[in-house]
């Protein structure tokens, strides 16, 4: 039996650079449908539409199209429009290739529910990146447990304390904390400003239990820093923000709580 998220919506922001990323996104969107009744959102930027992804992502997903011939992918712009588009109660905002154990989840939209936190990671910090022999098995079985079993094989490519590949919030409390930053244009630490901008303002910000798991792909141009001064500017508005004060974030945001 499926459990109830009817109260939340997955948004999956993503640019298709390849056939891998396609077959992830589609066996992500599978997982959530196997075992949520829910919403789920899937926004394609591109400088044209080839019918994949509304094609082969089933019914069941809000699939929009933007027309965006600039090579450089505008994540946090996307995601933003896509909370604007949203009005369930909570978000599950999920990266195209991200498996996290359906009891991971049930437990984040729990502790949400219950409002002891105002945006959850729905694992331990362990963030396992699969491999690519692992993620064909997983492709061939479906089964998590090929996952799960399987830790030895993975890497852990950002530690064992990631803020990124998925987390669970309450609508409200995200558009209050600013929702994404969009001085973040392009691949960077948008994750830990997020994780820090939320700690400073004061929300309850926690992880669950478990691990997630990514799926392999080749890392295109949008999985990577453009240039050495792009680097440099995304460390220094993450700087910023783990430096500032509430009061000094309510600022910059123009809003107050």
């Amino acid at each position: 039996m499926k459990q109830d998220l009817l109260d939340t919506t997955f948004l999956i922001p993503i640019r298709l650079d390849g056939i891998i990323r396609l077959e992830n996104l589609i066996l992500s969107i599978q997982y959530i449908q196997k075992h949520f009744a829910t919403h789920i959102k899937v926004l394609e930027a591109s400088d044209f539409n080839n019918g994949f992804i509304e094609k082969l992502i089933g019914k069941g997903v809000d699939y929009y199209f933007i027309e965006d011939r600039d090579p450089v992918f505008y994540r946090t712009k996307y995601l933003n429009k896509m909370t604007e588009w949203s009005d369930t109660t909570y978000l599950a905002i999920w990266d195209a290739d991200i498996i996290v154990p359906r009891e991971q989840t049930m437990d984040a939209i729990t502790q949400l529910r219950k409002g002891s936190v105002d945006m959850i990671y729905p694992y331990d910090g362990h963030f396992f990146d699969t491999s690519d022999p692992i993620r064909e098995l997983f492709i061939k079985t479906k089964n998590i447990k090929v996952l799960a079993s399987n830790h030895g094989k993975m890497n852990l490519p950002y530690g064992a304390q990631m803020v990124g590949g998925a987390f669970m919030v309450n609508r409200l409390a995200y558009i209050k904390a600013g929702k994404e930053n969009e001085r973040y244009y392009g691949w960077g630490p948008e994750d830990g400003e997020r994780f820090h901008r939320w700690k400073n303002l004061g929300m309850k910000v926690k992880h669950s239990f478990g691990n997630l798991y990514h799926l392999s792909h080749p890392r295109g141009a949008n999985s990577s820093f453009r240039s050495e001064g792009q680097r440099r500017h995304t460390q220094m508005e993450l700087l910023l923000t783990q430096q500032s004060s509430k009061e000094e974030i309510l600022h910059r945001l123009n809003t107050h709580f």
